[in-house]
């Protein structure tokens, strides 16, 4: 089967919570009234905001409370009486799909505090609408960068005028390094853009090099990743020096993950990392030795269809 890969797909792997978040977060304190926090809601039209003492979070109180401290009577009290106490809250490095996964929860969730994860201050507030209006304006730029592309990969393999057309790049990874995590995979990215190669294409291997890339940050202690792009495929090669795998075929498995609890609650190591690598890949090979690493081959055609092997 022929799996559509749109170009959101890949911004939600791309994109952190710091690229669409409101930075601008109207607070209360825990002794603002709720006839105050009516006001509030109403001159900024907001549905929510976090509750703030001594610049510290304490909670998180939305329209949802206003309407029912209304329906019971509505007598004056302090937001702190009516607030939900310690709110959950999401870093602002971490990617904007795993917001979408916590704002899809079961719990109803319309909104999160966003915190820094060093300082733990707060630094924004996101809502689905915020994520929404965040990968459009994300798009129009991607679209408007494309359009003003003024030349494609094969003129540039015309004008290399060798017998062997191949050019080729390598990146190193740093293993735990989340504060880098994902650059690689960014700027193979806008290197590919600039050599014209089709927006289906870079998609593809956006999505595959992201998940190559993370499973090295979270699981080894460094590695590598080399890009062979020629006229008529892309190669990507990982090598990482870690704890290998055990079972390839029980990795393979969705859902399937050894991440440890921590790595999860950054949003990472949900076991979909080889499934989806697979399903962007034409041809896809790993081997692995425990106690040695892990190396990654996977190839993507330019030209002709697109098989999932």
């Amino acid at each position: 089967m022929d799996p559509k890969y749109a170009k959101t797909q890949e911004l939600l792997f791309e994109l952190k919570i710091s690229d669409v978040m409101r930075e601008l977060v109207i607070t209360a304190t825990p002794e603002t009234e709720m006839s105050e926090l009516r006001e509030l809601l109403r001159e900024y039209r907001i549905s929510g905001c976090p509750v703030l003492d001594d610049g510290e979070i304490i909670g998180i109180v939305s329209i949802e409370d206003l309407i029912r401290w209304l329906s019971e009577g509505g007598e004056d009290c302090s937001i702190g009486e009516r607030m939900t106490e310690d709110p959950e809250c999401l870093f602002s490095d971490q990617p904007v799909a795993h917001a979408i996964k916590r704002l899809d929860e079961p719990q109803g969730y319309g909104r999160f505090p966003v915190i820094d994860r060093r300082s733990k201050s707060l630094v924004g507030i996101i809502t689905k609408g915020d994520i929404i209006e965040g990968v459009l304006l994300k798009l129009e730029q991607e679209y408007k960068e494309e359009e003003i592309r003024q030349y494609r990969a094969s003129h540039i393999f015309e004008d290399i005028g060798a017998d062997d057309k191949k050019i080729f790049l390598t990146y190193n990874i740093v293993g735990k390094d989340f504060d880098r995590a994902g650059k690689a995979s960014t700027q193979m990215k806008r290197n590919l853009k600039r050599l014209g190669i089709r927006p289906d294409i870079i998609r593809r291997l956006a999505i595959a090099s992201y998940e190559a890339e993370m499973n090295t940050v979270i699981y080894a202690d460094r590695g590598t990743m080399r890009y062979q792009i020629a006229p008529h495929e892309i190669a990507l090669e990982v090598r990482d020096q870690g704890p290998g795998i055990e079972d390839i075929e029980k990795a393979m498995q969705p859902g399937f993950s050894t991440s440890a609890d921590w790595v999860k609650e950054l949003g990472f190591g949900a076991g979909m990392g080889l499934c989806n690598i697979q399903n962007c890949a034409d041809r896809m090979d790993i081997k692995s030795t425990p106690g040695v690493g892990t190396t990654l081959k996977i190839s993507i055609l330019t030209q002709g269809n697109h098989e999932t092997k």
